[in-house]
């Protein structure tokens, strides 16, 4: 990837919203330029949307959680993530090596939230559950250290 582009990515990380002239300043480059490279970018995939950032606490789901699954029998099919789609609690779903199968961000809205939340996925996947409530998360959303 070009420098250019790298600056580009990482502009548009910490500001989804700034606009092609913005961009231009901050790059040196034509809008139209701009406008080109950030297209180019989104046709090969480096760009792949652009997303509100939301205040959980002001939507009524301030508990954050990380779940780390593992099928109780080994021998199950690798379908969790098929298995929990349906769940809208879960925020993300990560492969990870180690004990655990998948570990899951999850948002609700109190600790009986969780519960409930925790007996629903335990449920559809038959796994069993390892989890972490999180007290506060200091930063989030920072945008990469792009490699040259």
């Amino acid at each position: 990837m070009e420098e250019i582009d790298r600056r580009i990515v990482t502009l548009l990380a910490a500001d989804g919203r700034m606009s092609f002239t913005d961009l231009a300043k901050e790059t040196g480059l034509s809008v139209s330029a701009v406008h080109q490279r950030v297209r180019r970018l989104e046709k090969r995939g480096v760009l792949r949307g652009y997303a509100a950032l939301i205040d959980y606490d002001e939507i009524g789901l301030p508990l954050t959680a990380f779940v780390s699954i593992k099928p109780i029998d080994p021998a199950a099919a690798d379908d969790a993530p098929d298995r929990l789609r349906h769940l809208t609690a879960i925020e993300s779903c990560h492969s990870v090596a180690g004990d655990e199968s998948y570990i899951l961000k999850v948002r609700v809205s109190s600790p009986l939230g969780l519960e409930d939340l925790l007996n629903q996925i335990r449920a559809a996947a038959n796994v069993s559950t390892r989890t972490t409530v999180v007290l506060s998360t200091p930063y989030d959303y920072r945008p990469p250290a792009i490699a040259p």
